[in-house]
């Protein structure tokens, strides 16, 4: 079984707290004298059909449309139908989990969904105050901090690694290299060994630019004047993404584009070492033929006061504008179930979710499920390894799609030789601050 590394252990129970529901920490409410007892207010009758699409890959899909089937069991008239299709060819869906770019069409020009929130009020169900943490992105949430969409799928950047191929170079698996620099001598060892891709990553902007300035407690935007603008071209994100490419050139790493293409050559075993979402491990688990470790995301140890925390996005579910009272009530009805316990714990062993509430956190500790939630708990120390300062909290501006989109442009001339490392990320400030500042 991998470690966390000793520097991230378990701090769940008090660090966590920023994810629980606000509820749990009020102050009881002080009851008025009644004469009569309230009558309970009687949620209206479900019935009818809704469709669900998603965009979280087949293997995903898989374990979605089970907890499709078992609500559709315990809810009889009510049904929720997963559809493969885009949201937008057609008549919107009820209920549709979106990646990235999708989400940015869908909240682009005339609103095209309904606030959760406000479709689990007048439908009568509770929806847990969630307090989204600022390391969360906050795309789900309006300007007051409430849910218009479910995270469901949350992540955050962990290291995966092929513990046969560390074994076979003479590594130790429950050791992995907790740096950047350590890692470099673990990927010369992996190299010298015939493993032609000792190291590849997903999302390379998300988790080499954002998450690795955040770790290191460094800012990815900057205020001038009233303008919230870029600023990922400083001494730390030059430094790092210098030594990643001398990695490209020295074969040590491969990229596999800008999306995720990355966790298929590590789960096919072409690649050792895998820096990617949290949220893979119950799928590469799945696909791999080796055993998959979770360490968490190297940090350069010359930079003062890092580790920091990382940052959590992934996919949301949103829902969809336009339809009936009744379709509501049931979209209304399967998110309470999506947040029910045993649905809690499902999405983080076979999607790999981070929990939304009290009962997924206190999954993420349990023992008995302690192989199968090793991403889960490495990304809730991570995320909460300190508390979030203003240089590492999440930020609107950079996930907006149009950001990541030309940073990722960026990093693909830093990796074909274009551009050095200072030339591409100085290029992305240029480009993205004339059209993309707030």
């Amino acid at each position: 079984m991998t470690r966390l590394h000793p520097c991230l252990r378990p701090l769940v129970v008090l660090a966590v707290l920023s994810l629980v529901s606000a509820g749990a920490h009020a102050a009881p409410a002080k009851k008025k004298p009644s004469k009569k007892p309230a009558a309970a207010a009687k949620a209206p009758t479900v019935s009818g059909e809704i469709e669900l699409v998603h965009e979280l890959g087949s293997d995903k899909g898989v374990e979605l449309s089970k907890i499709v089937e078992r609500f559709n069991a315990t809810s009889p008239g009510a049904t929720v139908r997963i559809v493969e299709r885009k949201w937008d060819e057609g008549e919107i869906p009820a209920l549709m989990i979106l990646a990235e770019d999708s989400e940015a069409r869908l909240l682009a020009g005339r609103p095209r969904y309904r606030p959760l929130n406000a479709v689990m009020k007048e439908a009568r169900e509770p929806l847990q105050s969630v307090r989204a943490p600022a390391t969360m992105s906050p795309t789900p949430l309006d300007a007051r901090g409430n849910l218009v969409a479910l995270p469901i799928d949350l992540g955050t950047p962990v290291m995966y690694i092929n513990r046969d191929a560390f074994r076979a170079a003479g590594l130790d698996p429950d050791a992995p290299p907790a740096t950047w620099f350590g890692l470099q001598t673990a990927l010369g060892q992996l190299y010298d060994k015939g493993y032609g891709c000792p190291y590849t990553t997903s999302q390379p902007g998300w988790v080499h630019v954002e998450n690795t300035s955040a770790w290191h407690n460094q800012a990815v935007s900057a205020t001038s004047g009233k303008r919230e603008v870029l600023a990922v071209n400083n001494l730390l994100q030059v430094k790092h993404l210098a030594m990643m490419k001398s990695w490209v050139t020295s074969r040590y790493m491969h990229v596999f584009g800008d999306g995720l293409d990355a966790e298929a050559q590590f789960a096919a075993g072409n690649c050792a070492v895998l820096t990617g979402s949290s949220n893979a491990f119950p799928s590469l688990k799945r696909n791999a033929k080796f055993e998959v470790g979770v360490a968490p995301l190297p940090h350069h140890d010359d930079i003062p006061g890092s580790p920091q925390n990382t940052l959590a996005d992934g996919p949301a579910m949103w829902v969809g504008a336009g339809q009936s009272a009744s379709q509501y009530r049931i979209a209304a009805r399967f998110v309470s179930y999506l947040l029910s316990p045993q649905t809690q714990v499902e999405l983080q062993v076979n999607l790999g979710s981070l929990p939304l509430n009290r009962a997924g956190l206190l999954a993420s500790g349990s023992e008995l499920l302690s192989s199968d939630l090793l991403n889960i708990r490495t990304a809730l120390a991570q995320l909460n390894y300190k508390p979030s300062t203003s240089a590492s909290r999440a930020t609107r501006l950079t996930h907006d799609g149009t950001v990541r989109r030309v940073l990722n442009e960026e990093l693909g001339n830093l990796w074909s030789d274009r551009k050095p490392a200072k030339g591409a990320l100085d290029s992305a400030v240029i480009r993205l601050n004339g059209c993309c500042a707030r």
